[in-house]
């Protein structure tokens, strides 16, 4: 496939994404798809699926998981994160898929990854690639524990992938309990996101 090919798939791939209505049956509110970046987005980042507030903003991670995500882990700007050239914002569903009893949401329905995520990976050449959330992780390594991909480096088609545990509040304990990543492995992590960031500069 030739790069006016692959422009074009990605193209229609986007509006395909824009107008799906695939899971109206399986979540409350309307669905609005959350997702950006470009065809040549150097970083792409996958996570479960948007907050509320998120799909009622339309703006990834717009939320106080977002704020530690950017401010605390990347260390970067919005301006930057949200630069489509920096930055593919994804997640296995692009929907919010509604309240869990209890807490947290609840799980998001399986075809999104399987209509759309799938052909961005295809399409879209990162040159790394983040994870965020056991969901996200497991989606990609079903037979791999969270943990030790938090803490080894993984490899898909050539590209370094790096996974993150959720920035969400609701995480802390996770946080507590595992004092090395924030202290030892983000930091390596973060490193790797600034080179990139400043390779394009």
């Amino acid at each position: 496939m030739n790069n006016e090919e692959r422009r074009e798939q990605f193209e229609r791939l986007k509006v395909q994404l824009q107008n799906c209505r695939e899971c109206r049956q399986q979540i409350k509110d309307e669905p609005r798809p959350v997702f950006q970046g470009n065809l040549d987005s150097k970083i792409f980042q996958i996570s479960q699926a948007p907050s509320r507030r998120v799909m009622e903003t339309g703006l990834p991670f717009n939320d106080a998981s977002g704020k530690k995500l950017k401010q605390e882990w990347y260390q970067i700007t919005d301006a930057e994160f949200y630069d489509p050239a920096l930055f593919y914002i994804a997640s296995i569903a692009r929907c919010y898929p509604g309240k869990a009893k209890g807490s947290g949401d609840l799980r998001p329905p399986k075809q999104c990854a399987e209509l759309y995520l799938r052909r961005e990976l295809e399409l879209v050449q990162p040159q790394r690639i983040i994870l965020i959330g056991s969901y996200a992780a497991q989606w990609f390594y079903p037979e791999l524990a969270l943990e030790e991909l938090i803490f080894q480096t993984q490899s898909f088609r050539g590209i370094p992938v790096f996974t993150l545990p959720h920035p969400s509040p609701l995480n802390r304990k996770w946080l507590k309990d595992h004092p090395d990543f924030e202290q030892r492995r983000m930091p390596e992590i973060r490193a790797q996101i600034h080179a990139v960031i400043r390779k394009r500069g």
